[in-house]
């Protein structure tokens, strides 16, 4: 059990497992309110005979002394903008501890949205996915976290709750195992949080995703006995003014089907469904921030497995709307289950629509391990780079060129689920087969391949496992349409 407030007590009077300090560039103990001026003095001196760095996320963990803290852990602060203040509390909150009972994070914020950037990074930073540990704590480890952010206003914490937790949710549906994580048990888990945020949540069983003619999900699930859904989730203000629709690719495991992938490149491939579980908590999100403005997320899930009842190279599928896919390879199968449910999705006439996914491995090396490619309509391509930028999630705008579109045609079908581009470009060709299936809707496709799962070491408030990522990015978004 985690639980976050505020206070406004002296900084060395608080009993606390461990305290939080920033040190700025020069290397001294940054100035807060309520860390009294001789503390700070005192505390710069020891800083100065360890070492200590002003350097963004460089840590150095002192005895309490002076303080009624068990521990200071001391953090590198570097421009101190609210990125950094973000970042360095995710580096700090990893240092405090397995199990710390009471945190108190005393680092400099000169505004609502920095405190609230601190409270997020401190507790991202301390998250950790330990539902399948044994239980084998000892008796005096503590089972809970107590956090106490330093003079952020009751505003910011909340804001940082529903942040975080939207974070924190999304990273627990990635880490889940695919043997409990499947296309139904994520429709039912939708459910049960729709019933508790007051969003109206539809489920599409397998016959009705066949009535109604979603082949691209057919297609891809077909070969898993554990058969795919189409998840629509919403929240609805009464008043809002624009609807945003919200589509997350959802491959709950990932052995590539028929075109079988190696088995070491499967080895993450849990992480597949990324995209609609940063969807699904970015509409909860909404609805626990109450923000004023409708949002629909389309969860679109499936497992690709390989068996006697999996789709083949070169079948010929028909997505929902109409448009035929000859698919060339199984492993190609995000953009199949997305097109259903971006034109799904289109028919209600959203304002804009967003699709996330895990797509490509082309992505990565275009773009790297932290950098999510955004493409689409330029104005809203614009808009989520900047709100990306506002945040400190790294996205970057990609180009569709209208010559993509011949690399993406096929001669017995009206696409292919693979592009002619030699191995180049497979992000784009990726993005532009999207695009065929969006018509003159104002959309932008994030692609999340790599920054979504982190197979190295921790940095800031990214831990090792899933990350989260785009969820920050979306609600900013959120917040600023509804603004």
């Amino acid at each position: 059990m985690t639980t976050i407030s505020t206070t406004d007590q002296s900084l060395p009077t608080l009993a606390c497992d461990a305290l939080i300090l920033g040190v700025d560039a020069d290397g001294k103990v940054a100035a807060h309110p309520q860390l009294p001026s001789d503390v700070q003095e005192t505390l710069t001196e020891t800083a100065a005979q360890l070492e200590a760095s002003g350097k963004l996320g460089a840590v150095t963990v002192l005895p309490g002394a002076n303080t009624a803290a068990r521990r200071i852990v001391l953090v590198g602060l570097g421009d101190a903008s609210d990125g950094d203040l973000r970042f360095a509390a995710g580096c700090a909150s990893r240092s405090c501890g397995k199990k710390p009972g009471t945190v108190v994070v005393g680092l400099p914020a000169t505004s609502d949205r920095a405190a609230s950037a601190i409270a997020e990074g401190a507790l991202l930073g301390a998250y950790a996915f330990t539902d399948y540990k044994s239980e084998a704590e000892g008796e005096d480890e503590k089972s809970f976290t107590s956090w106490l952010i330093a003079g952020a206003s009751g505003a910011a914490i909340e804001r940082a709750k529903v942040i975080a937790g939207a974070v924190a949710g999304t990273r627990d549906l990635i880490n889940t195992p695919p043997l409990d994580m499947f296309p139904a048990s994520l429709a039912e888990i939708s459910q049960g949080y729709g019933a508790q945020l007051d969003c109206d949540v539809k489920v599409w069983e397998p016959q009705q995703l066949a009535d109604e003619g979603f082949g691209g999900l057919l297609a891809v699930g077909m070969g898993s006995s554990r058969l795919p859904r189409l998840v629509r989730v919403a929240w609805a203000p009464e008043g809002a003014t624009q609807t945003i629709a919200l589509v997350g690719k959802g491959i709950t495991f990932d052995t590539g089907g028929i075109s079988l992938k190696p088995p070491k490149s499967m080895e993450t491939m849990k992480s597949d469904m990324s995209g609609s579980a940063a969807v699904l908590h970015t509409v909860l999100a909404a609805a626990r921030a109450k923000l004023p403005i409708a949002v629909t997320g389309w969860l679109c899930l499936a497992e690709n497995m390989p068996s006697g009842t999996a789709q083949r190279p070169s079948d010929v599928i028909r997505i929902y709307g109409g448009k035929t896919v000859e698919v060339l390879n199984t492993d190609a199968e995000g953009r199949l289950v997305l097109a259903d449910g971006l034109v799904r999705a289109i028919e209600e006439k959203p304002d804009v629509v967003i699709d996330v996914a895990t797509l490509t491995g082309a992505q990565g090396v275009a773009l790297g391990q932290r950098t999510s490619g955004v493409m689409g309509s330029a104005d809203l391509q614009a808009e989520i780079v900047a709100a990306a930028d506002a945040v400190d999630e790294d996205m970057w705008p990609m180009p569709l060129r209208d010559y993509l579109l011949e690399m993406v045609e096929s001669k017995v079908a009206d696409l292919k689920n693979t592009g002619d581009s030699g191995g180049a470009a497979g992000m784009l060709t990726a993005g532009m087969f999207l695009k065929q299936f969006v018509g003159d809707a104002t959309w932008a496709h994030v692609d999340i391949a790599r920054p979504s799962f982190n197979e190295g070491g921790p940095y800031g408030y990214t831990v090792p496992g899933a990350t989260g990522a785009a969820v920050r990015t979306l609600f900013e978004f959120l917040e600023r349409r509804a603004a």
